[in-house]
């Protein structure tokens, strides 16, 4: 591939038994035309030796912060020369790190410094891999942009049977190489001659791509089947609200609350990727906006009542209100900055604010659907049951905010639907998980 040619990838290495694999993946960059340099993590260099990856790659092979002889600042040195960064097999560990952002090996710090883009290709037990905290970490770093070669299922190293094998080296190497060229990797099956299928989970279907991977499996003997993203929801408009709200004090001054939008934000997301027309009336908050969605800012409650009424009309099919509105709002701001020890602050008066949930429901016509939120600390199912009736919406998603699994900013959630049919009560799940499961219950109202 022509397009490859001279293209440089940084391949990182880290502790597990799969290590082995990536000096494959070395070998299928380099046949591809990419110059190959290699990190190591210091529990990498327990399963291959640093010695084999500087003679497959011809480079010197970076282990540590300190003693490099191309370079003081070694991380630094190899974030800026890379292309692309790709690292076989990604530990659990290097998850983790790379979602906190630390620094404290050669690895963890080039990831930190990287402007390149990153590929990551996970293997570990499927305990491990199916832990609430690796799936959390794994939403996390897609919603920052980092690619994945899904691992896939099978016999494990320790003998367990499950999900958590490297994904195949062909697959890898034909994930980095569409980066390369600048394109999203689709989202493809590939079938070998034991039909055993192996997933590479990516954004687009780029012609290029698919016939790539269409003759890196004819070379192996095998088929190609190129699953299509679900689109489920094309023609479908939705209205989403987001994040907090913040009443003024005085100018510099306001009241607010915990919501940081990753709720909605997430809902937002999924319904633009499921083929909806996605408009985020939101609060302030700190989240890029997702792709393909149209974000109104706003700031305090009355600025999104007013945004989200004047919308909901406009061939809206469902409003989905996450945002944590606040229920009062400073009856006289000031219109300065209140001095302390000479305007003193002792009373606040408060005035309720609109009802943005029973305005969209009592406005709803036939066939729109309306869904709330009820974040409680007790009496999770009662509160939201009272909410149900009193707002006159189709779904109450209720969740414990006293959780540290489901609380405001955590990347998990555990959730209930509360209709006129019962209450479903739904296991902990990345946030991506709850938002498909929301989205799926609106569309069996909406089809109903």
């Amino acid at each position: 591939m022509s397009e490859t040619a001279a293209k440089k990838v940084l391949l990182g290495v880290s502790g597990g038994i799969a290590a082995y694999k990536a000096c494959e993946v070395l070998r299928g960059l380099q046949k591809a035309g990419c110059d190959v340099r290699v990190m190591m993590t210091e529990d990498a260099t327990r399963f291959v030796g640093e010695v084999t990856f500087e003679a497959l790659s011809g480079h010197a092979v970076a282990t540590s912060l300190y003693g490099f002889k191309e370079s003081s600042i070694p991380h630094i040195m190899l974030s800026e020369w890379a292309d692309l960064i790709v690292v076989v097999p990604a530990t659990g560990n290097v998850m983790a790190k790379m979602v906190a952002g630390l620094a404290d090996d050669l690895m963890s710090a080039t990831l930190l410094a990287a402007a390149s883009p990153v590929l990551v290709a996970p293997a570990m037990n499927v305990r491990m891999w199916t832990n609430p905290a690796t799936q959390a970490n794994l939403e996390t770093l897609r919603q920052r942009g980092v690619q994945f070669v899904m691992p896939t299922e099978g016999r494990l190293a320790c003998g367990d049977v499950g999900t958590g094998k490297l994904a195949d080296v062909d697959d890898i190497v034909s994930a980095a190489l569409a980066l390369l060229e600048g394109s999203a990797v689709p989202q493809a099956v590939v079938k070998d001659e034991a039909a055993k299928v192996q997933t590479v989970e990516v954004e687009g279907t780029p012609l290029g791509i698919l016939e790539a991977l269409r003759a890196a499996a004819a070379a192996s003997g095998g088929a190609i089947v190129v699953e299509e993203p679900v689109r489920d929801l094309e023609g479908w408009n939705f209205l989403i609200t987001a994040g907090p709200t913040h009443e003024a004090i005085d100018p510099v001054r306001f009241i607010a609350n915990a919501s940081t939008g990753k709720m909605g934000y997430t809902i937002a997301r999924r319904a633009a990727e499921r083929g909806a027309h996605v408009t985020i009336v939101s609060g302030p908050v700190s989240i890029p906006a997702p792709d393909g969605v149209e974000v109104v800012r706003v700031t305090s409650a009355a600025e999104m009542y007013d945004a989200a009424t004047s919308r909901f009309g406009h061939g809206v099919d469902c409003a989905i209100c996450t945002a944590a509105v606040a229920d009062y709002t400073p009856k006289r701001p000031a219109d300065h900055k209140l001095k302390k020890g000479i305007e003193r602050i002792d009373v606040i008066e408060l005035v309720e604010t609109k009802d943005i949930l029973a305005a969209l429901s009592a406005a709803k016509g036939s066939g729109q659907v309306v869904v709330g939120f009820a974040a409680e600390t007790n009496d999770l199912i009662a509160y939201a049951q009272a909410k149900l009736a009193k707002k006159g919406c189709d779904l109450i998603v209720a969740n414990d905010v006293s959780r540290a699994d489901s609380t405001f900013g955590a990347d998990t959630s555990r959730i209930s639907f509360v209709s006129a049919d019962g209450v479903e009560n739904l296991d902990t799940m990345p946030l991506e998980q709850v938002a498909d499961a929301i989205l799926d219950r609106v569309c069996t109202i909406m089809v109903a």
